[in-house]
């Protein structure tokens, strides 16, 4: 799925691995998926979340460190928790004018492999069962030992 070569990851790979991941449906599936990732050398993890988008902002980038931390894709240092929090600002950045005003829910995907770390938004927008779906995808670049 995804081909490394022992030469450490792209950019555009470790982008694919997190949306990979924050596509995932469920835990099942989303452990299925940071299996495959792990023997490809790309570690990952997802998280979901959901409420009203301006009040949840905040929420939404602490859940990305928190979870990043946890499973080790960064250190627990200010360096590491600011590229996740910055890649996931800035993901959410790409999708803010179709969520200002209105409920979202999805999932976050991280993904790090080497110096290249990338956050994915995957959610849906809108009232009741009127959704429509947004994507934000965007990386960060770190010292491998972050």
């Amino acid at each position: 799925m995804y081909e490394n070569s022992g030469k450490g990851c792209s950019s555009i790979e470790v982008g694919r691995a997190a949306l990979h991941i924050a596509l995932t449906a469920n835990r099942g599936e989303e452990n299925r998926m940071k299996e495959q990732l792990a023997a490809q050398g790309i570690k990952s993890t997802a998280v979901d979340f959901g409420g009203e988008f301006i009040p949840s902002i905040v929420k939404i980038i602490e859940r990305a460190v928190v979870a990043a931390q946890r499973q080790h894709l960064v250190t627990e240092t200010h360096v590491g928790a600011g590229a996740v929090a910055g890649a996931a600002h800035e993901a959410l950045e790409q999708v803010k004018n179709k969520a200002v005003g209105f409920n979202v829910g999805g999932k976050i995907g991280i993904a790090r492999c080497g110096e290249h770390l990338c956050v994915a938004i995957y959610m849906g927008v809108g009232v009741l069962n009127l959704n429509e779906m947004c994507v934000g995808l965007a990386h960060r670049s770190l010292a491998s030992d972050e």
